[in-house]
């Protein structure tokens, strides 16, 4: 039989790590901003990797970079292949201790900033400062706070209706 989820707190949640990453902040703080949906995005592809993957990479990106203004397809290119990677070795990255998973998705989000430092450069566009690489550090220390709260909505999706 199959198992009932709901995605509404998926949706949820992608909505609202998009709606966190377009929030304007403070310039001391916009570097110490963590890749939100890129992070969401990991979770969701480690956990459910039948209903989230590629796709789900390649439009978050697209609509990122729609909403952050930058070139067309550099996050798009950079969540698309941090899927993959997930997707991929989804059953060797969920059985790691959180010290370990906590060190896997810091080297996804550096991979993701990566090819996006590279598109950037292909582009012709300047090279960003080092607060650039803050952004992988701050998602890495704050991995285990985002992976409880997502683990909560995804039981919450996971739960089977009551019927009588």
């Amino acid at each position: 039989m199959a198992r009932h989820t709901r995605s509404w707190p998926v949706l949820l949640s992608f909505v609202i790590a998009v709606a966190l990453e377009i929030l304007p902040l403070p310039s001391a703080l916009q570097a110490l901003r963590p890749p939100l949906p890129a992070m969401v995005l990991i979770y969701w592809a480690m956990m459910w990797p039948q209903r989230f993957g590629l796709l789900t990479g390649f439009s978050l990106g697209l609509i990122l970079d729609v909403l952050h203004g930058q070139i067309l397809g550099q996050n798009a290119l950079a969540l698309s292949v941090v899927a993959y990677l997930t997707v991929r070795f989804h059953l060797q990255i969920r059985i790691f201790p959180l010290w370990q998973l906590t060190m896997t998705v810091f080297a996804l989000l550096a991979c993701a900033a990566l090819l996006r430092f590279l598109a950037e450069g292909i582009a012709g566009m300047p090279a960003p400062p080092l607060a650039f690489w803050l952004r992988v550090i701050s998602g890495a220390v704050l991995w285990p706070v985002v992976m409880g709260i997502l683990d909560r909505l995804r039981l919450q999706a996971e739960a089977r209706p009551t019927r009588f």
